[in-house]
């Protein structure tokens, strides 16, 4: 069975990626049927041939999650469509926080409602 998977290159904590076709028992670093393109992780740089990725997944190569995902945010010229995530991670006590002032806010809304409509 073929899958499109990375092959990792690069030095130690800085690495890049080569988007490959393999057979599925072979090693990691093993010698790829194609070569289909290039990623680099932390700087979002993507360069994929998007219609060879496409034809080998018609083909019946499985693709792995994460190439996956490239394949779906990739534009027609092979970069990557990144957009940053626009949420904000917020640690357990300040999610408490804002938890607990909703939960003040809603409170003091609901006798304000009761009135209205009793009236």
């Amino acid at each position: 069975m073929l899958k499109i998977r990375l092959k990792r290159m690069g030095a130690k904590k800085n690495p890049t990626y080569r988007i490959i076709v393999i057979n599925s028992t072979t090693k990691r670093e093993g010698r790829p049927v194609q070569e289909l393109g290039h990623y680099n992780p932390k700087t979002k740089v993507m360069k994929l041939d998007k219609v060879s990725a496409l034809d080998w997944v018609k083909k019946g190569a499985q693709p792995t999650e994460t190439v996956a995902y490239l394949i779906k945010n990739c534009n027609d010229d092979g970069t990557l469509n990144y957009v940053k995530k626009e949420t904000v991670k917020l640690s357990k006590k300040a999610q408490a926080k804002a938890q607990a002032e909703a939960e003040a806010k809603a409170a003091a809304e609901a006798p304000a409602e009761e009135a209205t409509t009793e009236v």
